[in-house]
């Protein structure tokens, strides 16, 4: 095995502070806290060899590093690294799938759960005096019996909220790029066939230009008035204007979201609305999960500069063939 000690990693910006605590005991670790790579000398610059982050990795960040190797992405979703300029210049980009699955498959049910019974609200009447001087908190319009839910993004997640949706008798539907062989449920070629067919729509697909917008305001008009939004994958895959104008009209009855499309940003709008359940992306955000992301982080590292193979290169990485060693 190389002397790891000797590789110098770049973390830009913010880091797990035990990945960090292991990235520094491992490696020759540059702590970027403000991701201004003009603040490095040309020599830092020249040295580093790999970056671990949880942010943006940008085609310019990529340029400015000409002896990178590697992208270590503390989590699933790598859309904020440019991998398509990364893979043009031979640099291999990692993620941490699998680790984070059940975490965030168990914030969707809850997210499920309170925006159908409306928890949140019923919490604040509780918390207010009110039930003590208005009496009970009114009889939910929303149950999970006789719901379908449809699935934008069947993977790991999505499979793992599934699961978890049988064991509340609710149907799925889902749909994909493309059909899946080894599941039964209903497939739909297009996200607005799927959204006329269910009245609980679960988005857990990638960010990217392939998803951008794609839950619009046609297909929320097909969800329906009893349709339920529930949105754990990337704010981005939603049109959140028109998602605020659904909420306001009653196109939709409610929605609960994870994430937003200009995090940590929410708008007013969506904010004063008592049919929504909103959370600050904390779909994995358990010292466990984290912890266990921070370690395939470090893993992808450790293997690339010790001569082998990543752990778990995305997909981009591997069909270019970069992905390994020797």
């Amino acid at each position: 095995m190389s002397d790891l000690s000797a590789v110098t990693i770049l973390v830009p910006g913010k880091m797990n502070p035990d990945t960090l605590d292991t990235l520094k005991a491992t490696f020759d670790v540059e702590h970027l806290a403000g991701r201004k790579l003009e603040d490095l000398s040309e020599e830092r610059r020249q040295a580093i060899r790999g970056i671990a982050q949880m942010g943006q990795v940008p085609a310019a960040m990529i340029d400015a590093l000409p002896n990178l190797e590697l992208i270590a992405n503390f989590g699933v979703g790598y859309d904020g690294v440019d991998t398509a300029h990364a893979t043009k210049k031979g640099v291999v980009v990692t993620n941490t799938p699998e680790v984070l699955t059940e975490e965030v498959a168990d914030i969707t049910l809850a997210l499920v759960l309170m925006t159908t019974r409306e928890l949140g609200a019923a919490e604040r009447h509780l918390r207010e005096g009110k039930w003590e001087s208005e009496g009970p908190y009114p009889l939910t319009q929303t149950t999970l019996r006789g719901r379908t839910a449809g699935i934008m993004g069947l993977g790991r997640i999505g499979l793992a909220i599934a699961r978890r949706l049988e064991g509340f008798d609710v149907k799925i539907e889902y749909h994909n790029r493309s059909k899946r062989d080894d599941v039964a449920y209903p497939y739909h070629a297009d996200l607005l066939s799927l959204a006329k067919s269910v009245d609980t729509l679960i988005v857990a697909a990638p960010g990217g230009a392939s998803t951008e917008k794609a839950v619009n305001a046609e297909v929320l008009k097909a969800l329906g008035s009893d349709g339920i939004l529930v949105n754990i994958g990337r704010g981005t895959t939603v049109d959140e204007p028109a998602l605020i104008e659904a909420l306001e009209n009653g196109t939709i009855r409610g929605a609960g979201l994870d994430v937003f499309e200009k995090e940590p940003h929410v708008p007013e709008r969506l904010k004063a609305l008592p049919n929504t359940v909103l959370l600050p992306h904390v779909g994995s955000a358990s010292r466990h999960t984290r912890a266990e992301m921070g370690k395939l982080v470090v893993g992808n590292l450790v293997e690339w500069f010790s001569g082998r193979a990543p752990v778990t290169p995305v997909s981009e990485s591997v069909e270019a063939g970069i992905a390994r060693k020797g």
